[in-house]
């Protein structure tokens, strides 16, 4: 059996199947690459130019498998099967997943790109494939997000992994290629009953799980938000004590694909942009001055940024791991 083969044998095994073709150079790692918490996110596996994902839709759990093909010479596509009940709602939902929204032709236009540092132009010009991901599944990027808050994003993933493992469930299952242990994330439901002393095991403080718990009793309404834009989404989300700006625009930038919000707060971020525009540090403030230029594109050039390969000087001391299961 070809490559080219197993797609269609999938698709005629799967609940639900798609063929979604980008428009252009499409690269799927680099698009879904924000949504994963770090290469051992139980709920995803990547394997080479596949991609499998397990999560939960309005209308049940699934199981999607991406794979991508094309090049230059043959228009590029992602074909896509879902399994378990969700496989439907979860298909309908791919091509915003896959950046079908996120429009790039303002950025684009050679006005704009005028007003862009050499290394930002220079960074699109070789990231044409990158597209800004949409999930639209606003509790599963909030807690892993609010689990980020004020720590390392190494602690922040092993609380994750951690708990998703003890409280997540199974994915669905996709026959014989699927990827053994792939893990649905805990629903708001299942959040809401992590007792404290797992939340401790983790590794995780009380201000954070108490602002997760705090945020999902509020869950159906926060999963309205994917429906707002998502500026006023990400507003109102900060209603939530212990949701503050940082928090909004992490989520935003993944549920809503948004091109602009900025996360304000970030600790290396700031000091990031304003070595790569400056040479120099900057803070928060500093930061949002030297972006303020291409508001409503803010987002867009942070990525491109981070695709140049820049990488800034040590400014100081590195954040400390904290380990809040001995106190």
């Amino acid at each position: 059996m070809t490559i080219a083969e197993v797609p269609a044998r999938l698709a005629a095994a799967a609940d639900a199947s798609l063929r979604w073709y980008p428009g252009g150079p499409y690269d799927l790692a680099r698009t879904l690459g924000p949504l994963l918490r770090g290469t051992s996110d139980p709920s995803f596996s990547v394997q080479g130019s596949v991609v499998w994902n397990a999560f939960t839709t309005t209308a049940g759990p699934a199981t999607v498998r991406f794979s991508q093909a094309g090049s230059a010479e043959v228009e590029h596509r992602v074909d896509v099967q879902a399994w378990g009940p969700g496989a439907a709602a979860a298909v309908a939902a791919v091509p915003r997943l896959l950046g079908a929204d996120d429009d790039w032709s303002a950025f684009d236009e050679p006005a704009f790109q005028a007003t862009l540092p050499r290394m930002v132009r220079e960074a699109r010009r070789r990231s044409q494939a990158i597209r800004l991901p949409s999930s639209g599944r606003m509790v599963d990027q909030l807690v892993p997000i609010i689990l980020e808050q004020k720590v390392t994003v190494i602690e922040a993933r092993r609380a994750y992994r951690y708990l998703l493992h003890r409280y997540g469930s199974p994915a669905p299952l996709a026959g014989s290629l699927a990827p053994v242990g792939l893990m649905l994330a805990p629903t708001a439901g299942q959040w809401l009953q992590v007792p404290s002393w797992e939340w401790h095991k983790a590794g995780v403080g009380p201000q954070r799980s108490a602002t997760v718990m705090r945020a999902l009793r509020s869950a159906v309404a926060l999963e309205r938000l994917a429906a707002l834009p998502a500026l006023e989404a990400a507003a109102k989300m900060q209603a939530i004590p212990g949701i503050g700006v940082w928090t909004a625009a992490e989520v935003v930038q993944r549920t809503h694909g948004c091109p602009d919000s900025i996360s304000v707060g970030d600790y290396h971020l700031a000091a990031y942009v304003g070595a790569a525009l400056t040479g120099r540090r900057t803070d928060d403030a500093g930061m949002l001055r030297l972006l303020e230029p291409w508001r409503g594109h803010r987002q867009r050039v942070v990525r491109m940024i981070q695709s140049s390969g820049f990488r800034k000087p040590t400014f100081g001391p590195r954040m400390t791991i904290q380990d809040h299961r001995r106190h």
